[in-house]
């Protein structure tokens, strides 16, 4: 087993979603693999998350997956903690990723409410608690139902963080209301991350308690999510209230170029490769933007200021 990076109590800072570069179906883009890894973490990030929406993870092969997490680990090292989305309808595979995890030393695993069959809360707190007891690795949960068609209650959130293992909570439900209830109900628990998804809530759910966020912009301006965290963690409301226009100029320009559901990621990954940091290629269903679209999102990484020294592809 390869040495890790340890989790802290509770994690805190930024923590992005990192998007997994491919050249076709079921290639890892290698080289842009290690450009986007080294481009986040110099922006003082806090931990990287893999295999999670923003990572495609339910469109890519088990093969493919168990590459990204093996490769990833070994050149992240110690520098931050590694954690991996392990989220599967079947159990026994989420065990034996979360396995895979563990022996290339990455330092906690994500799972969202298993899909397709639907479960009522009191059967989803007994998955946790038969799936927390098989993994190596700690536990964060991962709020997300819009795509998995149950999600967390913040009741069973409250009993889950007693399970032992289970260390947090990304809440991508996008209801402040929801983070709220979560967070007034475990009672400020210090040993217990509660991390924002949705980067327009990034700003208000920090100034409210949370201990961070797990943000796709933060694939392409790690930087700027970094300071925005360290605002809101010294109370500078007015640098937080600067920073957060900065963060709706980046998602206005790169994901709302289409109407679509998909717009999101394919905004991001052809970003990512207007920068030179990695192939736009994405995982099925999805394809990635055509000329149009492309130069839109070339055109507004030019308009933002914050973007402006970073290379662009001609």
């Amino acid at each position: 087993m390869m040495s890790r990076s340890e989790i802290p109590s509770p994690l805190r800072g930024i923590v992005p979603p990192m998007v997994t570069p491919l050249l076709d179906r079921d290639r890892l883009d290698r080289s842009g693999l290690e450009r986007l890894i080294e481009h986040i973490l110099a922006g003082g990030v806090s931990g990287l998350f893999i295999l999670g929406t923003t990572g495609e993870a339910p469109g890519l092969s088990q093969r493919l997956q168990r590459e990204l997490i093996k490769s990833v680990c070994v050149q992240v090292g110690t520098r931050v903690p590694v954690l991996v989305g392990i989220t599967d309808p079947c159990f026994t595979e989420s065990v034996e990723l979360a396995c895979v995890a563990a022996r290339a030393g990455a330092s906690a695993v994500v799972t969202a409410a298993p899909y397709y069959f639907l479960i009522s809360q009191a059967e989803l707190l007994g998955y946790l608690e038969r799936l927390a007891a098989q993994l190596p690795l700690p536990l964060f949960l991962y709020n997300m139902p819009s795509l998995t068609k149950v999600g967390f209650e913040p009741e069973t959130v409250v009993r889950a963080a007693d399970i032992p293992g289970v260390v947090g909570l990304k809440d991508s439900s996008g209801s402040m209301d929801y983070f709220g209830r979560v967070s007034c109900m475990l009672g400020g628990r210090h040993d217990f991350s509660l991390l924002m998804g949705p980067e327009e809530l990034l700003a208000q759910a920090l100034m409210s308690g949370a201990h961070g966020g797990v943000c796709g912009g933060a694939n392409i301006c790690p930087k700027l999510f970094v300071e925005l965290y360290q605002a809101a963690l010294r109370g500078d409301q007015g640098e937080v209230a600067r920073l957060h226009r900065q963060m709706l100029k980046l998602g206005e320009g790169i994901y709302r170029v289409s109407t679509s559901d998909s717009s999101y990621l394919r905004g991001l990954k052809c970003a990512l490769s207007h920068m030179g940091i990695c192939s736009g290629f994405l995982a099925e269903p999805y394809e990635s933007f055509g000329p149009a679209e492309s130069e839109l999102i070339r055109q507004a990484l030019v308009k933002i200021a914050l973007l402006q020294e970073m290379p662009l592809e001609s």
